[in-house]
C-alpha cells in the first residue's frame, strides 16, 4: 500500500499540488482558444485556405490527388473532415491570372470556415502541450509555462493554427519529432521506433518541405546513442532506423489511400497512370529504354517534383517596396523575422541563447541536437525562391520559444529579474492587442501599422482575409459608390460584397478600397497599377490589410513612378 493510500491527507495534497501545476497551462490555453475564436469568427477565408479544403474533399470523396497536388495531403484531408457531407461544397475554377478563384461556397463561407479551422486550433493545442511537455523536461515546470506564454500571445501562431492551411500541421510534428528524437536517444526501444516512424511518415505528409528535416532526423537516428555520439559506422543504428524508415513509408502510402501510380517509357514518352485521374504524360525523355514501373503513392513523387520545379523557377515576393516576379532575397526571412516576430520573444530568446552558449544556463543533453532542427530549416529557407511570408518559417518560430522560455533558469534566483520576465511577457500579451484579431497582419512595435504595407505583403500582411470587414464598412456607408481592388482567391460577392470590381489600369472616382498586397503588386502584370491611387487621401485602413482611398470627381492621375519610389524609400 503506497503512503498516500495510507494517509489520505497526503494523498489530498498530491492531488492539490497536481491541480495547482496545471492551473497556468489550462488558462493559458483556453486564452489561446479565446483568440483563435475571435479571429476565426472575424476574418473571411484566406487565399489558400479554399484549394485546400477543397482538396482535402476531392480526396475524401473521390479518392483523387490531383487539385493543386503541390501540397501533401494530410492537413487538408484534416481540415475536410467535418465537411464530407455533401452539403458543403466549394465552386473553384482555375485562373490564368492568380491561380485558382471561388465563386460559391455551400451553405455559407463563414460555417464552412469555422468547421474547417476548427481542426487546426485543435493542432494548435496539441503543438501547445507538446512544446510544455518538451520544456519541462529540457528545463523546468517554470521554464515551460514562460515558453507557453509566449507561445499564446503569439500573432503568427493564433493566426496560422486559426486558418485551414497546411503550415500548422507541419509546424507540430516537425517539433513533435525533434522532441520525440531526444526520447528515442534517452532509451531507444522498439516502442519509442515505431512512434518516431509514425512520427516521421506523418512529417512527410504534412508538407514538402518536411523531406529536409526527416533527412536530419534519420541521420541523427544513425549516430545517437544514450551515452554519446557513435562515429564508427559498424555502431550505428542501422536496424532500427530501417524500421522507422519502412514504418514511415507506409505511413506516407497511407495517406495516400495506398496509391499505386504506373510509370511508363515509351518511345521516349513518359506517361504516368495515377488512380482516379487521366493519365499524364511529360515528353520528350531523353531516355531510349522502353519500361514499366509500379510507384506506391505515386503522387507524391509528382507533388514534390511540382515543389522543385517550382523553387527553380521562383515565386513572386516584396520586401522594402521592391517587387519581384521569382524571389530568392537572401535577406527575405531575416527581415521578416524582425518585423514579424514580437520584440519581446527575439529578445529573450537572444539572451536565452547567449547564456547557454556561455553556460550560465546549464544547458540540457540533447539540446544542440533540438537546435539543429531550426538552424536546417532556416537555411533551407533563406536559400529558397518562395518568400512569401512568416508562414513558411512558423515551425523555426517554435524552437525560439523553447530556447526563450529557458530564461527562467538564469533569472530564477533573482525576485527583480523574474518581475522584470513577468511584466515583459504582460507587455508582449498587450503588445498584440494592438493588431487582434487581425493577427496575420500584425508587425512589432517599432512598424507603424499605417506604413506596414511599404515592407511586406501576402501572407505577412494580406491574404486576402478582410472582406468580413469590407462587408461591415459597406452596411455603414450604404450611399457610397465603391470601388474594390481585391487580393484574393474569393469572388467577393460570395461574402455579399456590392463593390464594383475596380481593374489593373483602371481610373476611377468615389471610395476606393485596395488590398495592400495590389498596392505592393507582385502578382500583377505591372505592379505599378494601383500605386496611383496613392496621392489620393487614404481614409481609413479595414482589417490593416485593405486601404480605403476617396478620389474626388474631377481628379489628374499622375502616372510618373516617382511617388512610388519616394514611399517606398
Amino acid at each position: 500500500m503506497s503512503l498516500a493510500m495510507a494517509n489520505p491527507t497526503i494523498g489530498y495534497r498530491n492531488l492539490q499540488r497536481k491541480l495547482k501545476r496545471w492551473i497556468f497551462p489550462v488558462v493559458l490555453c483556453l486564452i489561446f482558444l479565446a483568440q483563435c475564436a475571435w479571429f476565426v469568427r472575424t476574418q473571411s477565408l484566406t487565399y489558400d485556405e479554399p484549394v485546400d479544403i477543397a482538396g482535402g474533399l476531392e480526396a475524401w470523396r473521390d479518392h483523387r490527388f490531383e487539385l493543386y497536388n503541390d501540397h501533401t495531403p494530410l492537413a487538408r484531408l484534416l481540415v475536410s473532415l467535418p465537411l464530407l457531407d455533401q452539403r458543403w461544397q466549394i465552386d473553384l475554377q482555375t485562373s490564368s491570372t492568380v491561380g485558382w478563384r471561388v465563386s460559391r461556397i455551400s451553405p455559407d463561407p463563414e460555417s464552412l470556415a469555422e468547421r474547417a479551422r476548427a481542426m487546426n486550433v485543435f493542432c494548435g493545442l496539441i503543438l501547445a502541450f507538446v512544446l510544455w511537455a518538451t520544456a519541462r523536461r529540457l528545463f523546468s515546470e517554470s521554464a515551460a509555462n514562460v515558453a507557453l506564454a509566449l507561445y499564446v500571445f503569439s500573432p503568427t501562431v493564433i493566426a496560422n493554427f486559426s486558418v485551414a492551411t497546411t503550415d500548422g500541421a507541419v509546424t507540430v510534428l516537425i517539433f513533435a519529432c525533434a522532441a520525440q528524437l531526444l526520447r528515442w536517444r534517452a532509451r531507444p526501444s522498439w516502442e519509442r521506433t515505431i512512434a518516431m516512424g509514425v512520427l516521421l511518415g506523418l512529417m512527410l505528409l504534412a508538407k514538402f518541405s518536411a523531406p529536409v528535416m526527416f533527412v536530419l532526423a534519420i541521420l541523427w537516428m544513425l549516430v545517437l546513442k544514450p551515452q554519446g555520439l557513435a562515429f564508427n559506422p559498424v555502431r550505428w543504428n542501422w536496424t532500427k532506423v530501417a524500421a522507422a524508415l519502412a514504418i514511415a513509408f507506409f505511413v506516407v502510402w497511407a495517406g495516400y489511400f495506398f496509391h499505386v501510380s504506373r510509370l511508363t517509357v515509351h518511345d521516349q514518352v513518359l506517361t504516368v497512370s495515377f488512380p482516379h485521374r487521366a493519365n499524364v504524360v511529360y515528353k520528350p525523355v531523353h531516355n531510349r529504354m522502353n519500361f514499366s514501373i509500379l510507384v506506391p503513392a505515386g503522387e507524391y513523387l509528382e507533388g514534390f517534383r511540382t515543389v522543385v520545379r517550382h523553387n527553380r523557377h521562383g515565386m513572386p515576393a516584396y520586401l522594402f517596396g521592391e517587387a519581384s516576379k521569382t524571389g530568392g532575397w537572401r535577406s527575405y526571412y531575416p527581415a521578416v523575422m524582425l518585423l514579424k516576430w514580437p520584440v519581446i520573444t527575439l529578445l529573450l530568446f537572444a539572451a536565452s541563447l547567449l547564456l547557454l552558449l556561455l553556460g550560465k544556463i546549464p544547458a540540457p543533453r540533447g539540446i544542440w541536437v533540438v537546435a539543429s532542427f531550426p538552424a536546417v530549416y532556416l537555411g533551407f529557407a533563406i536559400f529558397s525562391h518562395f518568400d512569401m511570408g512568416d508562414r513558411h518559417i512558423l515551425p523555426v518560430y517554435i524552437f525560439v520559444l523553447l530556447f526563450a522560455g529557458s530564461i527562467w533558469e538564469a533569472i530564477r534566483p533573482n525576485p527583480v529579474l523574474v518581475l522584470v520576465a513577468i511584466l515583459a511577457i504582460s507587455l508582449q500579451a498587450a503588445d498584440i492587442m494592438r493588431y487582434a484579431p487581425d493577427y496575420i497582419s500584425y508587425f512589432n512595435v517599432f512598424v507603424p501599422a499605417d506604413d506596414s504595407y511599404k515592407l511586406l505583403s501576402d501572407s505577412s500582411l494580406d491574404w486576402g482575409q478582410g472582406l468580413l470587414a469590407l462587408r461591415r464598412y459597406e452596411r455603414q456607408h450604404p450611399d457610397e459608390k465603391i470601388w474594390l481592388a481585391y487580393f484574393g482567391s474569393i469572388e467577393p460577392q460570395v461574402y455579399g460584397i456590392r463593390a464594383r470590381p475596380l481593374g489593373e489600369g483602371e481610373r476611377v472616382e468615389g471610395t476606393l478600397v485596395v488590398s495592400s498586397s495590389n498596392l505592393a503588386g507582385q502578382f500583377l502584370d505591372d505592379p505599378s497599377s494601383y500605386r496611383w491611387v496613392l496621392r489620393y487621401p487614404r481614409v481609413e485602413v479595414l482589417n490593416h490589410s485593405l486601404q480605403v482611398f476617396r478620389v474626388p470627381a474631377k481628379f489628374t492621375v499622375n502616372t510618373t513612378p516617382n511617388r512610388w519610389h519616394e514611399w517606398a524609400r
